[in-house]
C-alpha cells in the first residue's frame, strides 16, 4: 500500500496543487492534475479519490462515487482517502456513516485540522456531545492562539452540561486577550456567553459584576441583553439570598426599564410582578388588589401600551366568587370598548383565553351584547358608546364568533343567560330560540353584518369558519371565496379559499392535482387557470402548483390536501400518504439545514441565538405540522398492513357507505374487507383515469425540461454543483407504489421513533424543558400520539413499547375514549399470549403487570367497558368507543353494538342529553358502515340530517353532488359573470 502511494517529486508537486485547486473550487484544472498524475500512478489512490470528488462536485456523481471506492481500495491506511469519501458521505446527509470515515481518518493523521474540525461539526449536529468535547480540545491544543478554538471549546462544555469547565476555559481566554478595541461585537458576544454560564451556574453576584464592568467598560455592546440579563440577576440574586427591600427594590428597577423599552413584553411584566412578590403563581404571599393597582399604575404611565391592561383581565378575580366590587367588569368595560370602537378584528382572539372561567366569560358576552342592545334601541344617553355604524359592524363580527367558539367547545363553561338575536330586520331568518350558544346564532348574527357591510372580506371569512364549523364545508367554501373575489391580490384569502374547496372535495379547482369527489364538471377553468385557485400565486414555470407549494414548503397546503385525498375515495389514499411524507421531509431539510451553522456560528461568534438555535432544533419535531403528519401516515400504513377498507375520516368522511370502515379496532383485521381497498365505485375509477391523463401530461413536460437543460448542460460543466446528491425523479406521482410496500409496520415506526425519543428524554431534564416540549405538543394531541404509538408496536409485537405508550396516554387522561379502547385491546392481548409463538415470560408478565396498574385484574373487560359506558353516557365519542369495544370483545351481538351507537343521538333509555358533533356523528356513521349495517347506518344518517339542521354532510351523495357542482361553478366563474344566486346566499 505504501509503495503504491509514493510518488516521485513531480507528481507528489502536483498533487498539492490538486489539493489546493479543489479548495478554490478549479474543478476543470484539478480534473487535468489529476489525469497528468494518473497517467503515471494509474493506481495511486489519493490521486482516484480527489478525481472522484472533483467529478462528484462537477456533476458526475456516479463515476466519481464509483472512482472513489475505487481509491479507497487501493489505499485503506490514507487520511485523505477516508477524509474524500466522508465528505461523500456528509454530502448525502449520511451523517454518522461520514463521522466514521472521518474517525477512521483520524486514526491516521490525528493532528489533521480541517478532518477535526468537520468531525466536530458532525458531532454536533448528531449530538454526541461527549466526543465533541474531545475534538474541541484537541483542536485547542494544536492551534491555542485562535480565539475561535477556546470559545468552541467552552460552548462544547456548555452542550455537554460541564458548566463548571465551560467557566474556567471562559475565565482563562478572557485572561489572555491583549488590546481589545471598543465595541468589539465578536468580544461582547463571547462576554454575553461567559455571563450566561455564570446564570446556568446559579452564580448570580458574580454573573452581575462580570456584566456591569464589561457593560461600563463598553465591552459589551448589546443594550437590550444587558438589561435583561441585568433585571434576571437581580430578581434571581434577590429570591436566593433573602435580602430585602434594597435588592428587590433594585431589581423591580431593572424590570421597570425593560418595560419603558418594550411595552408589549410579556416576560417583562411578569417580571416585574415577580420582583415585587405579585406574580400569581410563583409569589407565595400574592396579592391581586396590589398586582391590579400595580399594572394600573403601568397603564397610566404608558397610555399606549396595551398589555397591562389585558394582563389586568387575566390577574383579577373571577365576577363569580370573590370579585364583589365588580373589578373585571370595570376593567374589561373600557378595554372592550376601545378594542369595537378602533375595529380590532383580533379582539376575541385576544380574550378567548379567559373563557376556561365562566364569571369573566358571561361578563364579556354581556357587556358586547349591551352594546349591540344599544344600537337596537332608541335610547342614545349611553355616552360611552359611540353609535358608529363600524363598531356595529365590530360588535356582530366579535358575537358571531364568540358564539360559535362556544358551540363548538362545549367542554367549557356555557352561559346562564341565552344569545341575545337583535331584532334588526334582515332577509336571514332567526334562529330557533336556544338557551345555550349554536352555529344558527352565529351564522344569523354574521348575515347581519354582511347585509350591512357586504365589502369586507373579514365578514365572509368568519362566515365560511362557522359554516366549517357547522358541518356544511360547500358553503363554507363558497362564503371564502366572495371574500377572496374582494380582494384578489390577497395571498391568505387565496390560500383559504384553497383549503376551504379541499375541505369540500374539490381538490382539482383548489391546486389543479387530482382527487375531487365526483365527477362534476368544469374543474380547472375560470379565473384561476388549469392550476385551480392556489395556482394564482404560484410560479407559472412550475410543473404544478403543488410541487411550487411543497418547493415552497407550505405546511398548511400539504396537510390540507393530505386530508382531503384520505377523505375523498380509496384511490386516492397513496397521494395522502405521499403528502405526508412530504412534510416529513421538509423537517428532515430543517435539520438537515442548521449543519452549515454549526461552524459559521461560532467562526461569526454569534454564540448565543446559535444556542438558542439547538435549544429549539432540539425540540422540532414537536411541531403540530410534524406531529399530525406522523400520526396520519402512521394511521394509514396501519390499515395497509391489517388489510381492512380503507377508512375515511373527518367532512365527506363518513356519508357514503362506499367510503370503508373506521379502522378503529385494535386487533388485526376488520369487518368489511378482504385484504384489500375494496371495488372503486365509478366517481373513483373516473377520477383515477383523469389522474393518470395529469401524471402523463407531467411526464411530458419534464421530458420537455430536461431536453432543454441537456443543451445548457455543456456551457455549465465546469459549474460546481456541490455534493448533494440531485433531487430524485418522482416515478409515483400518485403514491401507489407507498400503498403496496411490504414493511408498512416499520415505516410507521421509523416516522413515530424520533418523537418518542425525544418527549422520553424531556422527560429526564429540568421541569423548564418538559413544560416547554408539552406546550408545543398541545397543537396536536399528544394522546393521539401515544396511542397511534401503541396501535403500531403491537402489531410488531414490541409489547414492552406498546404497554409504556398506553402508559404515557394513560396519564395524560385516562378516561379519553381512544385510551378505553385500547384498555380493551390491550386485555385481549394478554388473554392471547397463551396461544401460539407467545412472547417471552419477562416480557408477558412484565405486560401484564403494567397492564393491571391501569386496568385492575379483578374487573374484566367486558365490566369495565359496561361501567365506562354508563359512566359517560353523556358523551358522543365514549359511546362510540365502547361500541367499539363491545365489537372487540366478542360477547355482544351486533344489534347490541348498533343500539350503543345510536345512543349518541339521544336514542335509547336515559341517553338524552348527550352532546355529539359533527366529527363524531360521521365517525358512528362511518363505523355502522363497517358493520355492514347498510339500512341501519341509512337511519343514522338521516337522524343526523334532521338534527345538525346547518350541515351538509349528511346529506345524500346526489344532492352533496348537487352542492359540489355549485361550488365549482361559483370558483369557476368568470369575473363580471352573473351569480345564479344572492349575494347573501350560502348553499346549504
Amino acid at each position: 500500500m505504501a509503495a503504491k502511494r509514493a510518488l516521485t517529486p513531480k507528481e507528489a508537486n502536483l498533487f498539492k496543487d490538486l489539493l489546493t485547486l479543489y479548495e478554490t473550487r478549479q474543478l476543470k484544472k484539478g480534473l487535468k492534475t489529476a489525469d497528468q498524475i494518473l497517467k503515471k500512478f494509474p493506481e495511486h489512490g489519493e490521486t482516484l479519490c480527489m478525481k472522484g470528488l472533483i467529478l462528484t462536485h462537477m456533476g458526475q456523481r456516479d463515476e466519481g462515487i464509483d472512482l472513489v471506492k475505487k481509491g479507497m481500495r487501493l489505499d485503506l491506511t490514507s487520511h485523505i482517502v477516508w477524509h474524500v469519501f466522508g465528505l461523500i458521505q456528509k454530502g448525502e446527509k449520511n451523517y454518522e456513516e461520514a463521522l466514521k470515515s472521518y474517525t477512521q481518518a483520524l486514526r491516521f493523521d490525528k493532528d489533521n485540522i480541517n478532518i477535526l474540525r468537520d468531525a466536530a461539526q458532525l458531532q454536533t449536529q448528531l449530538r454526541l456531545y461527549d466526543s465533541l468535547v474531545e475534538t474541541r480540545y484537541t483542536l485547542l491544543k494544536l492551534r491555542p492562539t485562535l480565539r475561535q478554538h477556546w470559545v468552541a471549546l467552552a460552548v462544547a462544555y456548555y452542550l455537554n452540561g460541564n458548566l463548571d469547565q465551560a467557566k474556567n476555559v471562559m475565565e482563562k481566554y478572557e485572561s489572555i486577550l491583549k488590546n481589545i478595541p471598543d465595541y468589539d461585537v465578536e468580544h461582547s458576544e463571547t462576554l454575553l456567553f461567559h455571563v450566561r454560564v455564570l446564570e446556568a451556574l446559579e452564580e448570580h453576584s458574580q454573573a452581575l459584576s462580570l456584566l456591569d464592568t464589561n457593560a461600563k467598560e463598553r465591552a459589551i455592546v448589546d443594550k437590550t441583553a444587558i438589561m435583561e440579563y441585568r433585571a434576571r440577576l437581580l430578581s434571581a440574586s434577590s429570591s436566593t439570598t433573602g435580602e430585602a427591600q434594597e435588592g428587590e427594590g433594585e431589581a423591580s428597577a431593572a424590570w421597570h426599564t425593560l418595560i419603558d423599552h418594550n411595552s408589549e413584553n410579556i416576560d417583562y411584566y411578569y417580571g416585574y410582578l415577580a420582583s415585587l412578590g405579585l406574580h400569581p403563581t410563583l409569589s407565595p404571599s400574592y396579592d391581586s388588589t396590589k398586582a391590579l393597582e400595580t399594572l394600573q399604575t403601568l397603564s397610566t404611565a404608558l397610555p399606549r401600551a396595551s398589555f397591562p391592561r389585558r394582563l389586568a383581565l387575566t390577574l383579577a378575580p373571577s365576577p363569580s366568587s370573590e370579585d364583589t366590587n365588580g373589578t373585571f367588569h370595570t376593567l374589561a368595560k373600557p378595554y372592550i370598548l376601545t378594542a369595537l370602537q378602533k375595529g380590532i378584528p383580533s379582539l376575541f382572539v385576544d380574550l378567548k383565553s379567559l373563557y376556561t372561567d365562566q364569571g369573566k366569560m358571561e361578563a364579556i358576552q354581556g357587556i358586547v351584547e349591551d352594546v349591540l342592545r344599544s344600537f337596537d334601541s332608541e335610547d342614545t344617553s349611553n355616552a360611552e358608546i359611540d353609535r358608529d355604524p363600524s363598531m356595529y359592524i365590530w360588535t356582530l363580527y366579535f358575537l358571531a364568533q364568540h358564539y360559535s367558539y362556544l358551540a363548538s367547545h362545549p367542554t367549557l363553561p356555557q352561559p346562564s343567560s341565552p344569545p341575545y338575536i337583535p331584532s334588526s330586520s334582515s332577509s336571514s331568518t332567526p334562529p330557533n330560540p336556544s338557551p345555550y350558544p349554536t352555529q344558527s346564532h352565529s351564522l344569523h348574527l354574521i348575515s347581519l353584518a354582511i347585509s350591512h357591510t357586504p365589502t369586507l372580506p373579514d365578514l365572509h371569512l368568519l362566515q365560511s369558519k362557522i359554516l366549517k364549523r357547522a358541518g356544511d364545508p360547500y358553503g363554507a367554501a363558497t362564503a371564502v371565496n366572495r371574500a377572496r373575489e374582494l380582494d384578489g391580490q390577497d395571498r391568505f384569502l387565496n390560500g383559504k379559499t384553497g383549503n376551504a374547496l379541499m375541505r369540500a372535495g374539490l381538490v382539482k379547482e383548489a391546486s389543479g392535482a387530482p382527487g375531487e369527489v365526483g365527477s362534476g364538471s368544469g374543474g380547472g377553468g375560470g379565473q384561476q387557470g388549469k392550476g385551480g385557485v392556489l395556482g394564482v400565486f404560484t410560479k407559472k414555470d412550475a410543473a404544478s402548483p403543488a410541487s411550487d407549494l411543497e418547493d415552497m414548503q407550505s405546511l398548511s397546503y400539504l396537510l390540507e390536501e393530505a386530508d382531503a385525498q384520505r377523505r375523498t375515495a380509496p384511490s386516492n389514499l397513496g397521494l395522502a400518504l405521499k403528502r405526508y411524507l412530504a412534510v416529513q421531509k421538509i423537517f428532515t431539510e430543517i435539520q438537515d439545514d442548521q449543519y452549515d451553522f454549526h461552524g459559521y456560528c461560532l467562526r461569526k461568534f454569534t454564540i448565543n441565538v446559535y444556542l438558542n438555535l439547538l435549544t429549539w432544533e432540539d425540540s422540532l419535531l414537536l411541531h403540530p405540522a410534524y406531529l399530525k403528519s406522523a400520526i396520519s401516515a402512521s394511521q394509514i400504513f396501519v390499515y395497509l398492513h391489517d388489510g381492512t377498507l380503507f377508512p375515511s375520516f373527518g367532512i365527506l368522511g363518513g356519508a357514503g357507505k362506499d367510503r370503508g370502515g373506521s379502522g378503529s379496532k385494535g386487533g388485526k383485521g376488520g369487518k368489511g374487507g378482504k385484504g384489500g381497498a375494496g371495488e372503486m365505485t365509478d366517481a373513483e375509477k373516473k377520477a383515477k383515469k383523469k389522474a393518470k391523463k395529469a401524471a402523463a401530461a407531467q411526464k411530458e413536460k419534464a421530458k420537455e425540461r430536461e431536453k432543454e437543460e441537456g443543451k445548457k448542460a455543456p456551457q455549465a460543466a465546469n459549474e460546481d454543483k456541490g455534493l448533494e446528491p440531485p433531487a430524485p425523479k418522482d416515478d409515483d406521482p400518485d403514491g401507489t407504489k407507498l400503498l403496496v410496500c411490504e414493511d408498512p409496520l416499520e415505516r410507521a415506526a421509523k416516522l413515530l421513533a424520533p418523537v418518542v425519543k425525544l418527549l422520553l428524554s424531556k422527560k429526564d431534564k429540568t421541569s423548564k424543558g418538559k413544560n416547554a416540549s408539552q406546550k408545543r405538543m398541545k397543537g396536536y394531541g399528544e394522546i393521539e400520539f401515544w396511542v397511534t404509538v401503541y396501535d403500531v408496536a403491537v402489531r410488531r409485537k414490541k409489547f414492552l413499547q406498546a404497554i409504556q405508550a398506553l402508559t404515557q396516554a394513560h396519564t395524560l387522561d385516562p378516561e379519553h375514549p381512544e385510551v378505553h379502547l385500547r384498555l380493551i385491546h390491550a386485555s385481549k392481548t394478554v388473554s392471547s399470549f397463551s396461544s401460539s409463538s407467545p412472547p417471552s415470560e419477562t416480557i408477558t408478565s412484565t405486560f401484564s403487570s403494567q397492564l393491571s396498574n391501569l386496568l385492575p385484574s379483578t374487573i374484566s373487560p367486558e365490566t369495565h367497558n359496561s361501567q365506562y359506558l354508563q359512566k359517560h353516557s353523556k358523551n358522543a365519542r365514549a359511546i362510540l368507543a365502547s361500541a367499539k369495544a363491545l365489537e372487540m370483545l366478542g360477547s355482544s351481538t351486533k344489534e347490541e353494538v348498533e343500539t350503543v351507537v345510536f345512543g349518541m343521538l339521544g336514542s335509547g333509555a336515559g341517553a338524552e342529553g348527550v352532546h355529539v358533533d359533527v366529527e363524531t356523528a360521521l365517525e358512528g356513521l362511518g363505523y355502522l358502515y363497517s358493520l355492514a349495517s347498510d339500512e341501519k347506518a341509512e337511519e343514522f344518517r338521516v337522524k343526523c340530517d334532521e338534527r345538525f339542521v346547518s350541515s351538509t354532510v349528511f346529506k345524500s351523495e346526489q344532492e352533496q353532488g348537487k352542492l359540489r357542482d355549485a361550488v365549482r361553478e361559483e370558483v369557476t366563474r368568470l369575473p363580471g359573470e352573473e351569480k345564479e344566486k344572492g349575494d347573501g346566499e350560502v348553499s346549504g
